[in-house]
């Protein structure tokens, strides 16, 4: 079994920073595209910051020079290094990966649990 385990959410004054960590346990060959996802009350689950296995990365406009999105593929683990929050970034981070668990598997999805990040003004 794999596990995605995120760390590293908490409540911080706007204009502070927080860095969200996302450990990939349990059986894996790679990690091929990861990415962070939010959840804010009432609203609809959206893609925050992407990076894939060549490190190539993307960001939601609403983020853009503020996140960085970046991987340690020796520790199965993808970090998400937020600064100037705004009270507007308060939701539950949610990490995303492709994970293959041998090299001739084909690649499976999976979420972890989430860490709530709170932003006060």
């Amino acid at each position: 079994q794999v596990q995605l385990v995120e760390s590293g959410g908490g409540l911080v004054q706007a204009g502070g920073s927080l860095r969200l960590a996302c450990a990939a346990s349990g059986s894996i060959f790679s990690i091929s595209a990861a990415g962070w996802y939010r959840q804010a009350p009432g609203k609809q689950r959206e893609l925050v910051a992407a990076i894939t296995s060549g490190g190539s990365r993307n960001y939601a406009d609403s983020v853009k020079g503020r996140f960085t999105i970046s991987r340690d593929n020796a520790k199965n683990t993808v970090y998400l290094q937020m600064n100037s929050l705004k009270p507007e970034d308060t939701a539950v981070y949610y990490c995303n990966a492709d994970v293959k668990i041998t090299a001739h598997s084909r690649e499976i999805n999976y979420w972890g649990k989430g860490t709530l990040v709170t932003v006060s003004s």
